[in-house]
């Protein structure tokens, strides 16, 4: 299948202003299904935005409704307590596939699946999206937690920053398949493929302090599932 950046016309890749083109049209995609099944695989994004005239990019945990990305944090972190009524931010998350193994280190690569957002961030103060933003950030993590933990209390609400980052500009950037090595390189006796990277859930070890009758929440499972 020919690439979507390929057969996109002239107007409509002039309509994607110049931070958000992606430079190697033969791994982008401005598809946002494509987009959204990378961010819904994902756990950690990492977020840019301007800090006293200084770029600064740090990991969050996110969630997704539609063409809306919710991040959370301390209300006294930066990114929190910076944004005023409504602020440009960057957010990115990488899917790591496989270390690409070539002849020659020059060769050498990583396949992945990235998704870059591009959007205005808005503090979320209207309390039934907060109550939804803050589901959306349990679950997206571990699917069902938030019905199975208690309520979060009035301090804990209070303590909690949530932004919604309304995307404007989406893309992907997608790495796969094997090394390319120069053409004389292939008679070398020297190994080259792929080494799969896998990301998967580990055994459950309990905190120690389980009150009586307490067993692994069906939430464990259901993330565990979205790995295999």
């Amino acid at each position: 299948m020919e690439n979507e950046m390929n057969v996109m016309s002239k107007a409509e890749r002039e309509r994607i202003p110049p931070h958000a083109r992606i430079r190697n049209a033969k791994r982008g995609s401005y598809d946002r299904e494509q987009v959204w099944a990378v961010l819904d695989k994902g756990l950690v994004a990492h977020v840019g935005f301007i800090d006293a005239g200084r770029p600064m990019v740090i990991p969050m945990i996110y969630a997704r409704r539609g063409d809306t990305l919710y991040i959370h944090g301390a209300s006294s972190t930066r990114i929190i307590r910076k944004v005023g009524e409504t602020a440009p931010l960057s957010l990115t998350v990488t899917l790591i596939d496989g270390l690409v193994v070539a002849r020659a280190a020059f060769h050498n690569s990583v396949n992945y699946r990235c998704a870059i957002v591009h959007g205005q961030a808005r503090h979320v103060t209207d309390p039934d999206e907060l109550d939804e933003a803050l589901t959306l950030l349990t679950d997206h993590l571990l699917p069902g937690r938030w019905a199975e933990s208690r309520p979060v209390s009035a301090k804990e609400r209070k303590a909690t920053g949530v932004l919604a980052l309304e995307v404007e500009e989406a893309a992907t950037k997608v790495r796969t398949g094997g090394p390319v090595d120069d053409e004389e390189d292939y008679t070398l006796p020297i190994w080259a493929g792929v080494v799969p990277v896998v990301t998967a859930l580990g055994q459950p070890l309990d905190d120690g302090r389980l009150a009586e009758g307490a067993q692994v929440p069906p939430s464990i499972a259901a993330s565990r599932g979205r790995f295999l």
